[in-house]
């Protein structure tokens, strides 16, 4: 289903969310296939799967086998049917096994999960390493439970088969890579989950649209931490080797804040781009340390990977009340207005990475700018203008170790400005580019 057929908005970013939002959507199954088929219309369409079977070992984990769900409920004493799947599927714990029997409530209850200090959600609870099976309620509702018999059904499957990751290239004039990743492993929550890929597909439509590129663009939809693992196992020396800077783009749908989570190493291209665009293009926002990480960047910053990929969000996860529960939903928490922030700001990030560039001058002293009608032709006071301030202030941190974001940070002016005024430079040979 198309749907993101016309330009970027929130109109279209929100219909697609809509469309993804019903999918019961897992770390393996059809639904996290069909979600990716999905993107794979809008904005991802010359995405490759890549699959590992069932049983490998990826450094210090082992893919699991493939789970898909039919059905599932619980029909209490009195004939009633509660934690119905097919209301929400976030009423079963992920990855539950098989289940077909009777159970008391006290037995019951030792498969039940609900949040007493949230006792209108349903909580999101999955268990993919041990086999189980559970179901989410809310505490109202389970307080509410009668004594007796209670059915419990659960058809699930849990066969050999593939963990999938979805992998988009788009080329650029050098091969070296800007890595976006993002996930796709959650049932029907709005902003820790559909949010991601929804932005994330919108800069993969921006990024094709451009006329051109420094850098080329690897797109990667995952099931979150395996799947990211699987990626990096597959993929380590290149990625090692071209990556230059990246995002892990998640909760990015809300109105509330922005927030940032630099790379462990926390001066990265990644990190100097987005803290410069945030500083300078929202209000506020709310900066974490590799301390508050989550994420995928676990693996792509891990000691021997090293990456330099960053978080970029408007609430992060696990801070904002909706989180991890049945609250977070599309118009309640995701909004079109929130999802069209968090792909102008990552959006803005990427522009300033493809400018970036480390200018070095090629004479020694200042240069004669009056020559290249660069300068006034007389000099007297009042007509020494702002723009031949520029250029000389400029060229004055021209060494070759300033790159401009540090020097529109040093100056105080707009990277766009600088980014200008070094075309008009190297224009005139004036600079030359390390």
């Amino acid at each position: 289903m198309k749907v993101m057929n016309k330009e970027i908005n929130g109109e279209n970013l929100f219909e697609l969310a809509q469309t993804l939002w019903p999918i019961n959507r897992s770390i393996t199954g059809e639904g996290f296939l069909t979600s990716l088929k999905i993107l794979m219309e809008n904005g991802f369409e010359e995405m490759k799967l890549v699959g590992t079977d069932s049983g490998s070992k990826v450094f210090d984990w082992t893919v699991p086998l493939v789970w898909n769900v039919r059905d599932a409920y619980i029909r209490s004493p009195d004939g009633s049917v509660i934690c119905n799947f097919q209301d929400n599927n976030l009423h079963l714990v992920g990855y539950s096994i098989p289940v077909n029997c009777k159970v008391s409530l006290s037995e019951l209850q030792n498969h039940l999960y609900s949040l007493p200090e949230q006792p209108n959600a349903i909580p999101y609870v999955t268990s993919y390493y041990e086999e189980l099976w559970g179901f989410c309620i809310s505490h109202d509702q389970r307080e509410k439970l009668i004594p007796g018999d209670y059915e419990v059904f659960i058809d699930s499957t849990l066969e050999s088969g593939s963990l999938f990751y979805g992998e988009l290239f788009i080329p650029g004039e050098t091969e070296e890579e800007v890595l976006i990743s993002t996930y796709l492993c959650h049932p029907s929550m709005a902003n820790n989950e559909i949010s991601g890929p929804v932005v994330a597909s919108a800069l993969a439509r921006w990024i094709k649209s451009l006329p051109s590129r420094k850098y080329s663009y690897r797109f990667v939809v995952v099931p979150e931490t395996i799947g990211s693992i699987c990626f990096i196992s597959n993929n380590l020396e290149s990625l090692k080797k071209k990556t230059v800077a990246g995002f892990n783009v998640s909760c990015v749908g809300d109105e509330r804040t922005y927030s940032f989570l630099p790379s462990r190493n926390g001066n990265t291209l990644s990190d100097r781009a987005a803290e410069y665009a945030l500083d300078n293009f929202v209000e506020a926002y709310q900066k974490y340390d590799w301390r508050d990480r989550g994420s995928d960047e676990r693996q792509y910053c891990s000691p021997g990977v090293d990456l330099p990929i960053a978080s970029i969000m408007r609430s992060k996860y696990g801070a904002y009340p909706e989180y991890h529960t049945s609250l977070d939903t599309l118009g309640n928490v995701v909004t079109k207005e929130g999802l069209y922030g968090g792909f102008q700001i990552i959006r803005s990030i990427l522009e300033i990475i493809e400018i970036n560039c480390n200018p070095k001058v090629t004479n020694l002293c200042e240069p004669q700018l009056g020559k290249r009608n660069l300068y006034p032709k007389t000099s007297m006071k009042g007509n020494y203008s702002k723009e031949v301030k520029l250029l000389q202030d400029i060229l004055s941190w021209c060494d070759g170790s300033n790159d401009l974001i540090n020097i529109a940070r040093i100056l105080e002016t707009s990277i766009h400005a600088v980014n200008s005024a070094v075309k008009v430079l190297a224009s005139h040979d004036l600079i030359e580019f390390c």
